[in-house]
């Protein structure tokens, strides 16, 4: 077996889904390996000539080196503005390399303006035309080595984003050339979300040989011959099988999820409900054996729980057995979080960050939402959380159906009285769910025109659509200086990866 993680995605940490795949597996006695195509590629691309001759690609490519150890530095996160000059010029080579394939290429995305991911017919062009590639002279290099080493019956692609899906099929297609008789197998949580269409059935077949959905560990079993052996209940991933030095963070980066699915699951639009995903926490004592172990063999600088949610009873077991070293994650408001003995405590356990989906800064818009957010505690938790020097990634949403522009004056007047508590933010525009049962009464039509597109465009109920809110939030909402200099610390195409280390380095947490 042959787990592959392609590009793009961001180059922080080692893929979590296939460090847990190849950790089981290999526990299971099947002979797994892994190929981060996504990190060789970048790499590649970043060493690779380019043409253009302007004075910050020329700078870029002669610092090239230079820029990468200073992400792997943690004195570089202690100045924001040389931080984010490195990540600049490292996504400028890539940008350049981009455009001559007319692609948008950064380190956190992947485009082509003739090719679409939410176009099955595009994807398996993709897959006939791979040599066309910008990743192809890396990629082709490194599956034949991976396959000169010894040739695997079964390949299994985790494809989790947008931004993967381009490349995932192009290397498909090069391995059905070359490789005709190997299984190929793709999943991940954009797969997931495909196999969740109303009506879908493989338009891949012929190239892909299956499609799973959900967690893979039961299938990839099945098909290696080993069904009947029982899934550890202590998860073990195998973080040992990836370059962990080489990611773009100060040190390892372990990605854990204490829970899979949310424990909420009764917001508006949530495609938790969609997709019918239950809640299935993990047994506290296997994650406190997988960061023990982690902790002990690779010597991290940052746990990332990847939950949708963190629920309190994890709060409260992590408090009894911290992991020792910091850890964040994201975070649901609740009443704990309005404790300030509570954000003692979890500062005490070594969190340096929570993410927050504060979303609306209108009560009755969250109250519309099901969010179960009440304004009162959010305040509360925002200062609890900088008295206790816990930073906050807050994330916002806008254009919501039951928004109205007033509801979006409140949420920056929310956003501008508690700015001295907020230290990253995150503000999106709503996407519509295509098959919620929540847009039942709202006039749709096509948003990304494709038999895999995920969402809809949607007539506004109050005529707040996406244009005019594009416009507040440019116009207003990021006017004020306080909000402008919240929004000048976020890390650019990392984001909240690599906030912890900003805080980090900046509050004498990196050692």
């Amino acid at each position: 077996m042959l787990l592959v993680h392609p590009p793009v995605a961001k180059p922080g940490e080692a893929p979590p889904g296939i460090a847990r795949l190849s950790g089981t597996l290999k526990t299971a006695g099947i002979d797994c390996r892994v190929y981060d195509a996504n990190l060789a590629g970048l790499f590649d691309l970043l060493h690779k000539p380019v043409a253009s001759n302007d004075t910050w690609t020329k700078r870029a490519v002669r610092n090239i080196d230079k820029n990468l150890l200073a992400l792997r530095t943690f004195a570089t996160y202690a100045s924001v503005d040389r931080y984010k000059r490195a990540v600049m010029d490292i996504s400028r080579i890539l940008q350049v390399a981009g455009r001559d394939v007319s692609a948008d290429l950064s380190l956190s995305n992947f485009t082509l303006s003739d090719c679409s991911p939410v176009r099955s017919g595009d994807l398996l062009r993709a897959a006939e035309d791979f040599e066309a590639n910008p990743f192809y002279f890396s990629f082709s290099r490194g599956l034949l080595a991976c396959f000169s080493e010894r040739q695997p019956d079964i390949i299994g692609f985790s494809v989790n984003f947008m931004s993967q899906a381009i490349c995932a099929f192009a290397m498909a297609g090069f391995i059905r050339k070359r490789f005709p008789g190997v299984r190929i197998v793709f999943g991940g949580g954009l797969i997931t979300s495909w196999m969740h269409i109303p009506g879908f059935s493989n338009p891949f077949a012929g190239l892909v040989d299956d499609l799973v959905s959900g967690p893979g560990e039961g299938f990839l079993l099945e098909i290696c011959g080993a069904a009947s052996r029982t899934i550890p209940e202590v998860s073990i991933h195998d973080f040992k099988a990836f370059p962990v030095e080489t990611y773009l963070s100060p040190g390892p980066v372990i990605p854990l999820a204490a829970s899979r699915g949310c424990y909420w699951r009764k917001c508006a639009f949530c495609p938790e409900k969609s997709e019918k995903s239950g809640y299935h926490p993990e047994n506290f004592e296997a994650i406190r054996h997988q960061m023990e172990n982690s902790v002990r063999e690779l010597s991290p600088v940052l746990i990332h729980f990847l939950d949708n949610a963190l629920s309190p009873k994890f709060f409260n077991q992590i408090f009894v057995r911290p992991p020792g070293v910091p850890w964040y994650g994201f975070a649901r408001i609740t009443a704990h979080l309005a404790d300030p003995d509570f954000a003692r405590t979890l500062k005490a356990s070594g969190c340096v960050m929570l993410k927050l989906g504060v979303e609306s800064g209108d009560q009755a818009v969250l109250e519309d939402l099901k969010k179960g957010i009440d304004l009162s505690v959010v305040s509360k938790a925002l200062q609890n959380l900088k008295s206790a020097g816990i930073a906050t990634y807050v994330y916002l949403l806008f254009g919501t159906p039951t928004e109205t522009r007033k509801s979006a004056e409140k949420t920056l007047a929310f956003t501008l009285a508690h700015a001295s508590a907020i230290d990253f933010l995150n503000l999106a525009v709503f996407n519509l769910p295509a098959f919620s049962q929540d847009a039942a009464g709202l006039e749709t039509n096509e948003f990304y025109p494709g038999d895999l597109s995920l969402y809809r465009e949607f007539a506004h109920p109050h005529g707040w659509n996406r244009d005019q809110v594009r416009r507040f939030l440019a116009k207003e909402f990021k006017k004020p200086a306080p909000i402008r200099a919240i929004l000048q610390n976020d890390p650019p195409f990392f984001t909240s990866n690599h906030a912890p280390f900003l805080v980090m380095a900046q509050t004498g947490l990196s050692g």
